[in-house]
C-alpha cells in the first residue's frame, strides 16, 4: 500500500488504490472534492454526518482545512485588456 498522509492533516490520506488517488477521509472512500461539493449543492455538516455515519465532524473540518491549504498559495494568472 502506498498511503499518504499528509503532515497537518492526519484525517486526510490519498492512495492510488482508491478512489483513483485524489485526497480522502482515512478509512473511508469518501474523497474531499465531494465533501466540498456537497456543502457547496447546500449540505450541512449535520446533513453529511447523516448521510455518512463514518463522518465525525472533525473528519469535514478537516477536509475544509486541507482544501483551504492546497489553493491559499495558488494564484490565478489575470489577464490584462486594453482599454
Amino acid at each position: 500500500m502506498n498511503q499518504v498522509q499528509f503532515l497537518d492533516f492526519p484525517k486526510i490520506v490519498a492512495d492510488q488504490e482508491y478512489c483513483d488517488g485524489q485526497p480522502r477521509i482515512k478509512d473511508t472512500r469518501i474523497t474531499v472534492t465531494a465533501l466540498l461539493s456537497y456543502i457547496a449543492g447546500g449540505m450541512t455538516f449535520d446533513d453529511l454526518l447523516l448521510e455518512y455515519p463514518k463522518l465525525s465532524k472533525d473528519d469535514i473540518q478537516q477536509a475544509l482545512s486541507f482544501a483551504t491549504s492546497q489553493l491559499q498559495f495558488r494564484f490565478l494568472p489575470l489577464k490584462s485588456y486594453a482599454a
